[in-house]
């Protein structure tokens, strides 16, 4: 886990270095102070000694100084390699997201991943800058604190290695009980980030429905559940405190007295004994280290927390896509004629039954195929299949002649256009937007596939015309509008296959109409598939395909499947009877 997320430190290696170097020259003009703080109490102050005095308070100002400065660059050091780190960290597990399959996506929920690469980035950001200053500080004071210490008196040292062992064992039964709690907590952050998204996503419905108290009660529960572990957490954490304070006020304690007696017994004579000046740099020395392992304690709590987000974090840093271009893919896709042949199609192997079963269909260059289905029967999982959103269980997707799995993924999906059953467009204006299917598309292609798209009239009833900003989401667009943009989006990238996912249920018949017209007339030589629920969407297909459970139940023109497909002639018959009915 460690070698991964270290991998991501890149260019920061020596800002990551450059620390615990400035922080090794602070800590041993730190350790040295005291020392010379003692000479001149027993060599300046006690013997009136003024040179003295001078040179060693000079030494003392030159001593703090340098120290600070060096502290400043620590701290300067760390900050931006932890910020870089993180910077680097988020890039790489974003990177990995784009990578993924649908499958893989599956895998993490958004609020999971949003979670992961903000909060947990975060606190392995600020372990990571405690470990490259205070974890390197602290034990550098005590090993040079307690070298300092024997040096003066080691009768009186070993009163600090009597703590050490105190501190060790509080501080693993403390870690040992909350690292459980923490990873706890981050995997309910998820379901509370997924619980706001939720809502601000579906707000109208909410509000619509009047079910904001039922929201608002879902996220008082899951509130009160991070409330509660986070509780328990800093209950067990509390402890570290009052320990720290426990042995550094008993080695105070101890230190007075026995330094005291030795001081009367030795005259305060620096020679033969302990002085005044050398209990004072040893109580010095004492804080120095009983601070150093306080700190110590605040990195490990740091490290308890950030150990639970590391490990998340490398979950999806060593997630796989489970698509993968093959030894040698091919670049260039020949036509938009597509074969399936025996297809079966689970999206887990745990399953049951397949989402798709025994699939044979062929369908050539150029043609417009019309797929019609209830609810559930898999329309959308069968056109994934075709740009690789998914892979085959069993069976095999040819493309031009070529299965989809010896292409270039990148390749492939270039020359297939999907609108997807939900239509998405992001915060940017319609140009921006529309430049998502073609980056250098010209405003005139532009204004030709949005003419295809029927989408060209209503834009220019806009006060910005093709600069129009639009919302996240598109919410300041009709759905019928959402649509046509993502057609003429889908449209710039002048694919072999437009495959269309229910994409004009929010448009009128007529608008629907013509954009089939315009299909027909601009891109003869374009495969298009149609999903659609209206039969009228389709009726004028070269062929329409009856989906049922997962099964091919029939496949025909508009005529044909009247006179030998049952579901379907239901279909239209419902249909016809409820536009009778209505007029």
């Amino acid at each position: 886990m460690m070698k991964k997320l270290l991998s991501s430190v890149r260019e920061y290696k020596k800002n990551t270095l450059l620390a615990p170097v400035y922080v090794t020259f602070e800590s041993i003009l730190e350790i040295v102070i005291p020392t010379l703080m003692a000479y001149l109490i027993d060599y300046g102050i006690n013997q009136k000694n003024m040179p003295n005095v001078l040179w060693i308070g000079l030494a003392l100002i030159v001593c703090a100084m340098i120290s600070l400065l060096t502290g400043v660059l620590a701290g300067r050091s760390a900050a931006v390699a932890s910020a870089g780190f993180a910077k680097n960290l988020r890039r790489d597990m974003f990177y990995n997201v784009q990578k993924f399959s649908f499958s893989n996506i599956d895998k993490f929920s958004t609020a999971s991943i949003i979670t992961r690469l903000t909060t947990d980035v975060t606190n392995v950001q600020n372990a990571y800058q405690m470990l490259v200053r205070l974890g390197v500080r602290a034990p550098m004071m005590i090993v040079f604190a307690l070298i300092f210490s024997f040096r003066i008196d080691v009768r009186l040292s070993l009163i600090f290695l009597a703590t050490i062992p105190v501190l060790g064992v509080g501080l693993w039964l403390i870690i040992s009980h909350v690292h459980p709690v923490f990873v706890r907590v981050f995997n309910t952050y998820d379901k509370l980030n997924r619980i706001v998204q939720e809502n601000l996503l579906g707000i109208r419905v909410v509000k619509s429905y009047i079910r904001e108290d039922h929201e608002e009660e879902k996220f008082a529960d899951i509130s009160q559940s991070i409330f509660q572990d986070f509780t328990k957490a800093e209950k067990r954490i509390a402890f570290n405190m009052p320990l720290m304070q426990l042995c550094l006020y008993a080695s105070m304690l101890l230190l007075s007295w026995f330094g005291a007696k030795e001081i009367i017994a030795s005259g305060n004579n620096p020679v033969i004994g302990l002085s005044t000046g050398e209990l004072a740099s040893l109580i010095t020395y004492a804080l120095q280290i009983l601070m150093s392992l306080m700190m110590l304690s605040m990195v490990f709590v740091m490290i308890i927390i950030a150990r639970a987000s590391a490990e998340r974090i490398v979950e999806v840093l060593n997630e796989e896509s489970d698509l993968k271009n093959g030894e040698n893919p091919l670049y260039t896709v020949q036509d938009g004629s597509i074969v399936f042949e025996n297809v079966t199609f689970t999206y887990s192997r745990k399953a049951d039954k397949p989402v798709l079963d025994d699939i044979n269909l062929s369908i050539a260059s150029g043609e417009t195929v019309g797929i019609l289905g209830g609810t559930g029967s898999s329309k959308s999982s069968l056109v994934q299949l075709i740009p690789r959103l998914y892979d085959v269980t069993n069976g095999k997707v040819t493309v031009g002649g070529v299965d989809v799995r010896d292409y270039d993924i990148e390749s492939l999906r270039n020359q297939v256009a999907m609108v997807l059953q939900k239509n998405v467009l992001f915060s940017g204006t319609i140009k921006e937007n529309l430049r998502w299917g073609n980056a250098d598309a010209t405003e005139e292609e532009m204004i030709h596939a949005c003419s295809l798209a029927q989408a060209d009239g209503f834009i220019r009833e806009f006060p910005d015309q093709y600069d129009t900003y639009i919302e996240q989401g598109g919410t300041n667009v009709s759905g019928g509008q959402k649509q046509r943009l993502c057609i003429a989006r889908a449209l710039l990238k002048k694919p072999k296959i437009l495959i269309l996912d229910d994409s004009t249920s929010a448009v009128d018949t007529k608008t629907d109409e013509l954009i089939r017209q315009a299909f027909r007339q601009d891109i003869p030589n374009t495969t298009k598939i149609i999903i659609a629920q209206r039969v009228s969407s389709v009726q004028d297909a070269d062929k329409i395909i009856v989906l049922d459970d997962g099964k091919i139940n029939a496949v025909g023109t508009h005529e044909e499947l009247l006179g030998t497909c049952a579901i379907y002639r239901e279909v239209y018959e419902s249909q016809n009877r409820g536009g009778a009915l209505h007029e």
